[in-house]
């Protein structure tokens, strides 16, 4: 476990210091694999919804095996195991990309200029931003932060502390794949069910233990009430504990209407407080930061009091 500490660090570190990369990135090259994949093995969608349910299982297992046990095989190399599974994580991580883009829209704030602020948060959120006031992009982008807290640092660490690096593939080729083919349409409906689903359950802890970090580090019983009786009123299983602990915790109020390709979706309010403003979006990325510092401290504590319970006995 004291090596699976290290390499955490060492990947948080690699990310501070060089931050996402801006070209080459290994989910873009998979992103063209799995397009490549699906046009395999997408029947159309005058095929039976059974049809296009296997399909799309099978389209997600000839992906997702394959590298899963090639991260395996090279995790056991003795010369590059430890430094592929530091780079692999580095890979899956983005807290600096994530803090980044946050400041742009804070940036934009504090310059008064809400176009570029729009601008900038339409980089976060695949919500429409052009009739967004400034509480709106506020609202968005703290929305956006407290939730890829989760899916863009929590549970990639999550994941690897559990499996390793095929865990923390596992988790992020499926994560992608459900940003790819998890929409509710008639092509994907049937087609990205599995991929939708596998996400969900892969996310089902690390959403959890997030929004109980968040609760912690903020203010604990507003977190935990917002959390009890807002998330089973959101859609998605995993984001609405993350988003509603976050804005219990910020004590601000997120959710309500947003319009996605055209469509106005009226959501549940999450959060207490005052509606979010701009200065939250930093207060947001604070939090996020907090609870990065508490796993990497929790994570290590750990391997070191397991490391001297092995040599007391």
């Amino acid at each position: 476990m004291l090596n699976t500490a290290l390499i955490m660090v060492a990947s948080v570190l690699l990310d501070r210091l060089l931050g996402e990369p801006r070209r080459f990135h290994p989910l873009a090259g998979f992103g063209w694999l799995a397009q490549r994949v699906e046009k395999i093995f997408y029947a159309g969608t005058d095929a039976k919804p059974v049809a296009r349910y296997l399909q799309g299982s099978a389209a997600l297992c000839t992906l997702l095996i394959p590298l899963a046990a090639l991260a395996a095989l090279l995790q056991q190399s003795v010369i590059f195991g430890t430094l592929f599974s530091i780079v692999l994580l580095y890979f899956a991580i983005a807290p600096r990309s994530l803090s980044e883009h946050a400041v742009r829209v804070a940036d934009a704030f504090y310059a008064g200029d809400l176009p570029a602020a729009r601008q900038a948060v339409s980089m976060m959120v695949s919500r429409d931003i052009t009739q967004l006031d400034e509480e709106g992009v506020a609202r968005a982008t703290v929305e956006s932060v407290l939730e890829n807290g989760n899916d863009a640092i929590f549970a990639a660490l999550f994941w690897f502390a559990v499996a390793g690096a095929p865990g923390v593939l596992l988790y992020r080729l499926s994560n992608t794949l459900d940003a790819m083919w998890g929409y509710r349409n008639e092509r994907y409906n049937y087609f990205g069910w599995t991929a939708a689903r596998l996400d969900d359950v892969l996310n089902f802890i690390p959403a959890r233990l997030t929004a109980l970090s968040y609760a912690l580090l903020g203010h604990t019983r507003s977190a935990l009430n917002c959390w009890r009786d807002q998330a089973p009123l959101w859609d998605s299983p995993n984001a609405g504990p993350v988003m509603a602990a976050g804005a219990g915790a910020l004590q601000v109020q997120l959710g309500g209407t947003a319009v996605y390709h055209g469509h106005v979706e009226k959501r549940p309010q999450l959060g207490c407080g005052k509606m979010a403003a701009a200065a939250d979006i930093m207060r947001a990325v604070r939090l996020v930061q907090r609870t990065l510092y508490l796993w990497l401290s929790v994570v290590g504590l750990g391997a070191l009091l397991m490391a001297g319970w092995r040599h007391y006995v």
